[in-house]
């Protein structure tokens, strides 16, 4: 029986853990795309002079990022012919041979940049890899790490994943006065090989650890969620993590304007957000990480939530003082520490969360759910400001997330060092028919598109009045407009809307089958 470590000794063991190193060190292979992608090809297609509406379109390829959790079962239920690889780690070794390729490629045609729709495809299969690759790096941290090892691995992956997007973002359009953008693309490529040493040197999952695949591609699809609903309290889970970060999402939306309204200069908004805030959330995320192993989940998330609320409290005293530096680096440093420290005991959750025997699928979800309050909150945070003002505003984030603690009190009462996850709900009542879970699905796809319909409709609205104010909200031709599908962006956006209502199908039908008796593996 595997002793449990506690306190600082566990912390010392997890830094010194083969398991740790190897994990964290996977994440430079996941921040090396997502720079090339995001930051490197865009400037250097402006660079080339191209079209900024063409350069606008290669932000779709974003999109797999997004929807990754839409293949992801596969990944649970089929494993790469590689016997030496477990089935997560056979899959980024893949997926590492493919950005490599598909990187050199890039270069290969960069001494092209008129080659436009080339250039599209590569970027695309780049970040179509790229987000297959998280899925399993993802999915090999939740089997292979022990409870004591997560909070440094969450720690350590986060810095050495911005590490990686700064390589292959900033260094790499720094270099471009020196080399060529060819040679650069190439280098990067390169970076690929010792990342795919430390693949095939990293631990294999035990036997106890890997968790059997599904039997089934469809029972991947569908026993992940069931297999969560199972738990005991499972919906307010949900919300807590929908809920948890709300606060700084709505906060961090808006700090940048925030700044600038208040009277401070470029320099000052610079030294703030790009060094003080992101060596602040990085340190906070590993000490938040160390702090979860030593003090427990449980106390991490209760105290790491309080000080997220309180650190919000200082964009509130920068806008009742105004133009004061010292005042403003002080609480931009607290709250990007708070909320570095709360995101790394909120990680270590959705780890623990995550059951082993569908590790891609779930984790995918759940980081997904993470995303949404950042999505939806920026749209509409601008509009709260035009309507309170910047103090009021900061107040009203902090209380949006006291629902979030309310939450946790549900699952992790307050006091209890490890929250009991993996607790079930025993059967309820009769087992729902085939046929009655389907109509249960129907009825809550159909809700749920009718809502991602609606909601896109207000965004868009939203957006059209902040360009034109004088203008009313126009609500409803905007949400007819949804149905317009005139362009990439316009299919995407129903892409999203789909994904969206079959999620929630199947959500309502794995929350009724669980709660009336149904099992995973059992039919």
């Amino acid at each position: 029986m595997t002793e449990t470590v506690r306190g600082w000794r566990a912390v010392w063991l997890a830094m010194k853990s083969w398991r740790t190193a190897s994990v964290s060190l996977l994440s430079f292979s996941s921040g090396l795309p997502l720079g090339l992608v995001w930051i490197a090809i865009p400037t250097w297609l402006a660079r080339e002079g191209v079209d900024i509406r063409i350069i606008g379109l290669f932000t779709l390829a974003q999109a797999p990022w997004t929807f990754k959790f839409v293949w992801s079962p596969l990944m649970d239920r089929y494993a790469p012919p590689l016997p030496r690889l477990s089935g997560k780690l056979g899959w980024t070794l893949v997926m590492q041979v493919g950005l490599l390729i598909t990187t050199l490629v890039l270069g290969g045609v960069a001494q092209r940049a008129d080659a436009i729709w080339i250039i599209g495809v590569l970027t695309l299969a780049i970040a179509f890899e790229s987000a297959s690759q998280d899925i399993a790096i993802d999915a090999y941290a939740v089997e292979i790490l022990r409870p004591e090892e997560q909070g440094i691995a969450v720690g350590a992956r986060i810095a050495v994943y911005r590490a990686a997007m700064f390589v292959a973002g900033g260094v790499t359009i720094t270099l471009a006065g020196l080399w060529s953008w060819p040679a650069l693309f190439a280098a990067l490529g390169l970076l690929y090989l010792p990342l795919m040493a430390i693949t095939i040197l990293a631990p294999r999952p035990g036997a106890g650890e890997q968790g059997s695949p599904p039997r089934s591609l469809r029972a991947a699809v569908w026993e992940p969620f069931l297999g969560f609903m199972l738990k005991r309290r499972a919906l307010e889970i949900l919300a807590f993590v929908i809920l948890y970060k709300l606060a700084d999402n709505l906060a961090g939306s808006l700090v940048r304007p925030f700044l600038v309204q208040v009277g401070f200069n470029n320099f000052d908004v610079g030294i703030a957000t790009a060094t003080i805030g992101l060596v602040a959330t990085l340190l906070g995320t590993f000490l938040g990480g160390a702090l979860t192993t030593a003090m427990g989940l449980g106390h991490a998330l209760w105290v790491f939530g309080v000080l997220q609320l309180l650190a919000n409290f200082g964009y509130v005293a920068v806008a009742s003082v105004g133009l004061n530096r010292p005042l403003m680096y002080s609480a931009m440093g607290f709250e990007a520490l708070a909320t570095g420290m709360g995101t790394g005991a909120f990680s270590v959750l959705l780890l623990r969360m995550t059951q082993k025997e569908f590790s891609a699928t779930q984790y995918a979800l759940f980081s997904s759910l993470f995303a949404l309050p950042r999505l939806f909150g920026g749209p509409i945070t601008g509009f709260m400001v035009d309507a309170i003002g910047w103090r009021d505003f900061f107040l009203f984030t902090i209380a949006a997330g006291i629902p979030g603690l309310l939450m946790l009190q549900r699952f992790s009462p307050l006091g209890l060092r490890e929250p009991h996850l993996h607790d079930h709900d025993g059967a309820h009542a009769t087992p729902l028919s085939r046929a009655q879970l389907a109509t249960r699905a129907v009825v809550g796809g159909v809700l749920g598109a009718v809502s991602a319909v609606c909601v896109t409709g207000l965004l868009e609205a939203l957006k059209d009045r902040h360009l034109h104010p004088q203008d009313a909200l126009r609500w409803l031709a905007h949400t007819q407009d949804v149905f317009s599908l005139q362009s990439v962006g316009d299919w995407l956006t129903w892409a999203g809307i789909l994904v969206f209502a079959l999620t929630v199908a199947l959500v309502v039908a794995a929350w009724s089958a669980a709660r009336s008796g149904w099992r995973t593996g059992a039919r």
